[in-house]
């Protein structure tokens, strides 16, 4: 986002922290599945969104027009949200659509934290990607955009439904629409991302050759969380072809040690002599 529309969304999302600090999971749910639902709506009707962050109209004027469309159709902490939105100012009508649906992810992921779920939403979205990527057949199933959003969630939906929480499908569900633009394996990762940024935690994608012992990866949490002056959570991924040794990747810092990159090393410089 430019540097006004990241003003304007940082507007809305404090709004809905102090809303969901003293509202109950599900409300809070609703209100995410409402906003979402809003969203929606403003990608499928382009005039409406480039009216709503028009430059050239008041913001209280935009601020109108979404309260009209709204009233009696959401509830009154969405309709709020929403007109927060549509009041402040957008650098793209991309970026208000956006905007509104990272809000409502946001939502989602604060109905977690209020249940005491989100350790476990984030652990589920990084499993069920992994669960993805493993297969080519799935993965080209579930990131085939030509096939209807709704024949791809219910594929998901079979996948996950007993072994994931309600919050985790839904969430899947808005990933296999290209969150933010993002591709569905992308969206997954972002996702993951969010739910340990509202826990106050970075995370940290590491390659194995061969799984990590809990006290493995308890060590390796605690030395990069003192790298990284902050809680950093662990994500493993087992592939043999690393060999052994392993890669580390936090944020853009990318740390590989693993025994494959060594023999490539080894391999281009030997071409170069």
């Amino acid at each position: 986002m430019q540097g006004v529309s990241r003003e304007s969304f940082r507007s809305a999302a404090e709004r809905l922290d102090s809303y969901a600090a003293g509202a109950s999971a599900a409300d809070v749910a609703t209100t995410g599945g409402e906003l979402l639902s809003v969203a929606d709506v403003l990608r499928r009707q382009p005039t409406l969104r480039r009216a709503l962050s028009d430059p050239g109209r008041p913001g209280e004027d935009r601020a109108e027009l979404i309260r009209s469309l709204l009233t009696g159709k959401v509830g009154d902490e969405t309709l709020e949200l929403a007109t927060t939105l549509a009041g402040g100012r957008w650098s793209a009508a991309s970026e208000l659509l956006d905007a509104t649906e990272r809000l409502g992810v946001e939502a989602l992921l604060a109905s977690a934290d209020r249940a005491d779920d989100l350790a476990e939403v984030e652990d589920e979205l990084f499993r069920f990607g992994q669960v993805v990527d493993a297969s080519p057949e799935l993965s080209g199933a579930l990131s085939d955009v030509v096939a209807p959003p709704a024949q791809r969630a219910e594929l998901a939906k079979a996948l996950l439904e007993g072994k994931a929480r309600p919050i985790t499908l839904r969430l899947v569900e808005v990933a296999l629409g290209g969150f933010g633009g993002r591709s569905f394996q992308g969206s997954l990762t972002r996702m993951v991302e969010m739910s340990a940024e509202r826990r106050d935690r970075q995370v940290a994608y590491v390659t194995v050759a061969a799984p990590l012992s809990d006290d493995e990866e308890r060590r390796l949490g605690t030395k990069l969380s003192q790298l990284y002056g902050r809680d950093v959570t662990v994500k493993q991924t087992v592939d043999p072809q690393v060999l052994g040794g392993m890669s580390v990747l936090v944020g853009s810092d990318l740390y590989d040690g693993t025994v494959l990159r060594r023999l490539n090393d080894t391999r281009k410089a030997l071409s170069q002599r």
